[in-house]
């Protein structure tokens, strides 16, 4: 082919880039069009850097709230956004777009505390508490303090509350019988985290669910593979220290009589009682919409409010919107000034107000991964992370430092869970992974590991109330670090690991690129020039939004391979990779769809 020849032909592959660079969201052309540009790493990582020294000094050290510190981390990068050429309407639309992906996980945090106020008010929650504490058996106390533990937080939502009521139960029992305190206070830590990430209305379980895009309940299921086969290794444990333990039968576990009196008290307890939890099951189980199954549950929980326990319709009402309260109880005898503190603590909570402080957080670090994608930060942070991770199990090892890293370092469950949901999925789903591996991985890295690390809020609280030390009920509370082995094996041996259809791959690729993960992540805004955005996988993020990109990565390779074989097509063929560029095929093309993605930010 003569010179000319090829000069003609490049002639029309030209005039298409230049026709790109023109286009509004498009990063600084061959042409010379001038636009928002690609963070350097060092760049993108300012941000993260800031967040991370905000939060350790300023709500580790000096103890100041979380929110401050993530909107000021927000505000510098807003300032890189704008450094890099994006206006602040792309910036306030791309943090709309987040707020927007995340609204039906919202209302859903936002019924959680609504059932957990309306369970409290018809006794839901306090029956299933009382006959927890009848079980109580003095020679097998470890294990009866992780099942019961267990129970309670699974039907209440709430480690915290379990931990100081029942826990604070079980302590007491323990000190009667002259038990080993770090091993009964490792059981019911274990207990308590286990029943919270398997339970509906906890905060974190829905957050994890809400950070990675999955449906609550195939979020809760998918948790079991690696929260089981903990909770059945602390069992183990637990029993054989059980049996091992001398302690007499004869023992009178007063602070247990103490609690099972003043609820059976307080409450009228009958089996109908069971009926918002049994609801709450049977929508679990029949896979229906958890919203108008959590409205449900609660409209049953406040007949059995009115019916039973003869609270007033007011409370009854104030109960579901603002939290319950003990002085709402109005059964014969029953005196609220004379209630023990620890019933006061379980029972008094609940309402949808309860959650506001949660979704206050999550706005906040919504807001900082929202203009976090629009800049390409998060692609350019993942693609250096992930340059090790060619296999799914060493992409598990590099969430779980992620998680291990962000609790460490924040100190904050809700962050430590939004964070690498918001940073990772797009990865999780380009290698051909359902996410809801990705939310799992974060809740056996962070959540569920928050409480044995002695500097964290969790491990603070929970060494404060049952009187232990962190380190001394860290090696009992077996459920709390087994799950990463448990993780990392599966990882490696496939077992466990759910992965994605051809056509489930490309429609979440396609929500990746469309429906919140930003320019920034779609290759469109932050791609550095079309060469990049040609390729769905090139970002290195979640860019792979096009059936161009799923067929490249629905295999699993490794973002390494994918990247040499783009290096070398380059190379080899510019000519084609530019056709491959424009086809319908990519979502970044000369067609009329193709701005879209700059009006989306």
């Amino acid at each position: 082919m003569s010179p000319r020849r090829v000069r003609a032909d490049a002639a029309p592959e030209k005039a298409q880039k230049a026709q790109q660079g023109k286009q509004p969201g498009q990063g600084k052309q061959a042409g010379g069009a001038a636009g928002p540009r690609r963070p350097s790493p060092a760049v993108a990582l300012l941000p993260v850097v800031t967040m991370f020294v905000l939060l350790g000094v300023g709500n580790i050290a000096l103890d100041l709230p979380s929110e401050p510190m993530i909107l000021a981390s927000a505000v510098v990068a807003g300032l890189v956004a704008v450094r890099l050429g994006h206006s602040y309407e792309a910036i306030t639309n791309a943090i709309a777009q987040k707020f927007a992906k995340v609204t039906p996980a919202v209302l859903i945090l936002i019924c959680v505390g609504l059932m957990m106020g309306t369970w409290t008010a018809g006794g839901t929650i306090p029956m299933l508490t009382f006959y927890g504490l009848k079980i109580v058996s003095p020679q097998m106390l470890p294990l009866t303090a992780l099942i019961v533990s267990a129970v309670v937080s699974l039907c209440t939502g709430t480690s915290w509350g379990s931990v100081g009521t029942i826990g604070v139960a079980f302590m007491g029992v323990a000190a009667g019988l002259d038990a080993n305190l770090g091993m009964v206070a490792g059981a019911v830590v274990a207990g308590a985290y286990f029943g919270d990430k398997l339970s509906p209305l906890s905060d974190t379980t829905n957050l994890a669910a809400m950070a990675t895009g999955v449906n609550l309940y195939t979020h809760i299921g998918h948790v079991l593979y690696t929260t089981v086969p903990s909770f059945l290794a602390t069992g183990g444990v637990m029993t054989v220290a059980g049996l091992s333990t001398d302690v007499s039968p004869d023992a009178s576990p007063q602070r247990l009589r103490e609690l099972t009196d003043a609820l059976g008290g307080a409450y009228d307890f009958n089996p109908l009682l069971l009926l918002p939890g049994a609801i709450v099951l049977a929508g679990s189980l029949l896979r229906r919409p958890s919203i108008p199954v959590m409205l449900l549950s609660s409209l049953v929980a406040m007949v059995n409010a009115l019916v039973f326990q003869g609270i007033s319709l007011a409370d009854t009402i104030t109960s579901a919107v603002s939290g319950f309260k003990t002085t709402m109880l109005t059964a014969p005898g029953f005196d609220a000034d004379s209630v023990p503190d620890s019933i006061v603590s379980l029972l008094d909570r609940g309402g949808m107000q309860s959650m506001m402080n949660t979704l206050l957080i999550a706005f906040c670090a919504i807001a900082f991964a929202g203009i976090m994608s629009l800049t390409g930060s998060l692609d350019v942070l993942v693609e250096r992370m992930l340059r090790l991770a060619r296999t799914t199990g060493r992409l598990i090892l590099t969430t779980i430092a992620t998680g291990l890293l962000t609790i460490g370092v924040t100190s904050n469950g809700q962050i430590s869970i939004l964070m690498p949901g918001e940073t990772l999925r797009g990865v999780y789903v380009k290698r051909g992974l359902h996410p809801k591996n990705l939310g799992r991985t974060i809740e056996d890295s962070a959540s569920v590991v928050e409480p044995i690390l002695p500097w964290t809020a969790a491990g603070a609280y929970m060494a404060g109330t049952l009187g232990v030390a962190t380190l001394d009920y860290l090696p009992w509370a077996v459920l709390c670090w087994s799950g990463i082995v448990f993780a990392v094996l599966w990882g490696f041996t496939g077992f466990g690991i759910a992965r994605l259809g051809p056509e489930e791959q490309r429609a979440m690729e396609a929500e990746e690129g469309v429906g919140g993960a930003g320019p920034g992540s779609s290759g469109t805004e932050a791609s550095g020039g079309p060469e990049v955005s040609g390729g769905p996988g090139a970002s290195g993020g979640p860019a792979g939004n096009g059936p161009a990109g799923a067929e490249t990565s629905r295999d699993g390779a490794s973002d390494g391979d994918e990247a040499a074989r783009e290096r070398a097509s380059a190379g080899a063929a510019p000519a084609a990779s530019a056709a491959s560029s424009a086809s319908p095929a990519s979502p970044v093309s000369s067609s009329p769809s193709a701005p879209s993605a700059p009006t989306a930010d």
